[in-house]
């Protein structure tokens, strides 16, 4: 195996003989032949376009594919065997309605042509010829390092894109690019100058994909709006719900009423607090835990059970193996896979376990600080600025991790002046996010915007301010302090690129992807740069 995706790779070079995450090698290795896979759809679904041959149903399957091969999603091999071979069948099928069409059907070599071997060991095997290591043995470093770059940039719109399919939001003109991305990055006539663009444009349609988020979100659950979340524990059974999807907590709010099983979130999920539709349930109580690399400690000591929605699982624990559900694209070997929505296992097992024997005060958080919230207080927030009250906005986001160097956002954040304020967002948060840090005119120096999936939030409220100045984004007090550890944490970067947004830190390491020549072209025009210490960021930024 070779995988290097993720910010915590092995001596940050790339994982060779057993992820940093738990993913196994045969697990990589069919990974790279579902993506090798969904490559050669793509270059089917790029001819079918040009004769007006689409479908729905298996563009929505290229997005679950990809977010598939995420970091953290999904762990059992014999549901990977599934989707290679779902992901022919597709192509096959693509194929003969695009001939039929009128459209190029003759394909000699490459993706389009791979025939998937009939076992899970001899897919592995095929695994070795289309992995990473493979093309870097082949291609150009510079080239190899922007079509990487672009395939994970890809990974992170299909997350996007599935959560926003999920509850009934898709947009052609994603799909489009996801499949021309995808078909460029076995093209050996374009330049770097041409893949530096594609990378870009990626960068451009993952804007569009989380706005597309945004509606899906707030149309369904509508605007988060400020809300106090207790970190304790109420007297009761108790199910706990981690990862990202809202459609599923929804589900299990709905499916949990009336049984005496308090509900609770975990990591990314913290921000479904703020949500009317979702607050609205009375047994829907607060909050356990910090983020997903911790999970091992807390999930053992949790009372309850434990449904897994979406990325973010690590390998279960003995102690806790029979109380842990997994549900959607996750999955691990071994754990009770809830494909039908019908979340009774989960809850019947709550109500087997002891839950929480009395209350328990932890404190409290506040959640719901999103773009509708934020700027419904735009005026405090210019009257702040131009009295001179608020000096600077500091964006600390991002990802958290195990690996060393994360304490770097916990001391930035004790370290801000009192006179600036901080947004956050997705799980870096949670190396601060109880941290009472008061207010400034009655907005709080802390503002939660949300998951990783509302970044666009983030930049909504950005570009909402520059335009009250009358200035550039780049123009105003605001310093992006963002920390990355996954592929959707890629999109959202290649997206602050799009936008021109410049001298971002970044760390607590760079990517192992990015070759250094690459690297060089955006420090040069964009400013980015790693991480330092607290002290000689603060004092670089503020003066």
């Amino acid at each position: 195996m070779f995988c290097f995706q993720c910010e915590q790779t092995a001596k940050g070079e790339g994982c060779t003989k057993i992820g940093v995450c738990g993913k196994q090698p045969d697990v990589a290795e069919l990974q790279d032949v579902l993506i090798y896979a969904v490559k050669g759809l793509a270059q089917v679904a790029n001819e079918g376009r040009k004769v007006g041959v689409k479908d729905g149903k298996i563009d929505h399957f290229a997005c679950e594919a990809m977010f598939s091969t995420l970091t953290n999603v999904d762990f059992d091999p014999d549901r990977f065997v599934e989707l290679i071979h779902k992901c022919v069948d597709h192509r096959e099928e693509l194929k003969k309605k695009v001939e039929a069409a009128g459209g190029w059907p003759d394909y000699t070599s490459g993706p389009a042509t791979f025939t998937p071997a009939d076992t899970k060991e001899q897919l592995v095997a095929q695994g070795e010829q289309f992995g990473p290591e493979a093309h870097k043995t082949r291609e150009e470093q510079d080239i190899f390092s922007l079509k990487e770059t672009l395939t994970y940039g890809i990974k992170g719109i299909a997350a996007y894109a599935d959560h926003a399919a999920i509850l009934g939001k898709t947009d052609e003109k994603i799909f489009d690019f996801i499949y021309e991305g995808l078909a460029g990055t076995l093209d050996d006539t374009l330049s770097g100058d041409d893949l530096t663009n594609l990378v870009l444009k990626c960068g451009e349609v993952n804007l569009w994909t989380m706005e597309l988020l945004d509606e899906a979100n707030t149309g369904t659950y509508g605007n988060p709006e400020p809300t106090e979340v207790p970190l304790g524990a109420k007297q009761g059974k108790a199910l706990l719900v981690s990862g990202h999807d809202l459609k599923d907590l929804e589900q299990i709010l709905k499916q949990t009423e009336g049984k005496g099983v308090n509900v609770y979130t975990h990591g990314e999920m913290l921000p479904c607090h703020g949500y009317p539709e979702l607050k609205k349930y009375p047994h829907f109580y607060g909050h356990y835990g910090t983020a997903w690399q911790n999970q091992k400690k807390e999930f053992a000591e949790f009372p309850g059970s434990i449904v897994m929605t979406t990325n973010c699982i690590q390998k279960p624990q003995e102690v806790y193996q029979d109380n842990i559900f997994t549900t959607g694209l996750v999955g691990w070997p071994g754990v009770t896979h809830i494909a039908d929505k019908d979340f009774t296992p989960a809850i019947e097992k709550a109500l087997e376990l002891p839950g929480y024997e009395s209350d328990i005060d932890r404190g409290s958080v506040m959640v719901g600080f999103g773009h509708n919230a934020v700027l419904g207080v735009a005026d405090k927030v210019i009257e702040g600025v131009k009295n001179k009250d608020i000096r600077h906005f500091f964006l600390v986001a991002g990802c958290d991790g195990a690996k060393p160097g994360r304490n770097y956002y916990t001391e930035f954040v004790e370290k801000v002046p009192e006179d600036c304020i901080v947004m956050t967002l997705a799980c870096g948060k949670f190396r601060f996010f109880d941290k009472k840090l008061g207010d400034i005119g009655g907005i709080p120096r802390l503002l939660d915007i949300g998951q990783c999936n509302d970044a666009y939030s983030a930049i909504k409220i950005a570009s909402a301010l520059a335009d009250a100045f009358d200035c550039g984004v780049n123009d105003l007090p605001l310093s992006m302090v963002l920390s990355w550890y996954e592929q959707k944490a890629v999109a959202i970067l290649l997206t602050l690129l799009h936008l021109g947004i410049r001298d971002m830190r970044l760390g607590p390491s760079l990517p192992a992807f990015i070759s250094p020549n690459v690297l060089n072209v955006l420090v040069d025009k964009f400013g980015i740069k790693p991480i330092g210490t607290p002290d000689e960021d603060l004092k670089a930024i503020l003066g």
